[in-house]
């Protein structure tokens, strides 16, 4: 993005923050989506393969996890904390222009 944009936006601060919970969404949308499909194959050998890749896509979450609640960008264990952060994002993203 623009830097003089980004400043403008007040979006500077913000683009690792948005870029780590596009991933996260993104990766918990895949374990859900493999899981499902997972329930619904018939075939062995491609249910062994979908597994597989259930259990990367819950690897890649975890990681991304781990990431966002090592830099605060993520507070599972302190909804409070992540009820304050959500909040602050969301007037953050009211206050840019359109």
């Amino acid at each position: 993005m623009n830097t003089l944009i980004e400043h403008l936006t007040g979006l500077h601060t913000l683009t690792d923050d948005v870029i780590a919970m596009d991933l996260l969404m993104n990766a918990k949308s895949g374990v859900r989506n493999y899981a499902m499909a997972v329930t619904e194959c018939v075939t062995p050998e491609i249910k062994q393969i979908l597994m597989k890749q259930l259990g990367d896509a819950i690897d890649s979450h975890e990681k991304i996890t781990n990431y966002m609640i090592q830099r605060g960008l993520y507070h599972p264990y302190h909804i409070p904390e992540q009820i304050e952060l959500d909040l602050n994002n969301i007037q953050t993203a009211m206050n840019i222009p359109s």
